[in-house]
């Protein structure tokens, strides 16, 4: 889907029925945005519609979307250089045990490298990912094969 230059910008919003998921409870919501820092706050609003679903608690919740705003911004800030514009889609996937959520773009990638400098020495760079790690129980990041990046963090429900 592409998205309209100017002010016309669109969002892209579609809930998937997954074979994989075990449970009528479960689901896979994807969100396609611009890469524009004002759309962050739809991503957030998408993940708190779907942890409304579950009986979660607030803390909870407020961890999953301190991680998401950290992933998302890093995609809107960094994924395209200045001028350039972009999108990032964001997979929210709910089950029973878990809830995963993918950020991916289509941007620059990154070095890992340089990341994982930035990460020993968290200075401004490394700190989100720090951020996300700690209020998250397992994080992957990485480059996506068609390029651009690629991070998906997942927190257990139980």
């Amino acid at each position: 889907m592409g998205f309209l230059r100017e002010s016309h910008y669109m969002t892209s919003i579609s809930i998937e029925e997954e074979g994989v998921v075990s449970s009528a409870r479960g689901g896979t919501v994807a969100l396609t945005i611009p890469a524009r820092p004002e759309y962050v706050a739809l991503c957030r609003l998408a993940l708190t519609g779907l942890a409304r679903t579950r009986a979660l608690a607030p803390e909870f919740v407020a961890d999953l979307k301190l991680a998401l705003t950290e992933a998302c911004s890093n995609s809107v800030r960094h994924a395209y250089e200045e001028g350039r514009e972009g999108i990032v889609d964001v997979r929210y996937e709910l089950t029973d045990e878990r809830i995963s959520v993918e950020v991916t773009d289509d941007g620059a990638g990154f070095d890992p490298e340089v990341l994982e400098r930035a990460q020993e020495e968290l200075d401004e760079g490394g700190l989100g990912i720090a951020i996300i790690r700690a209020v998250t129980d397992e994080l992957e990041i990485g480059i996506r094969p068609e390029g651009g990046s690629r991070l998906r963090f997942t927190k257990y429900l139980t």
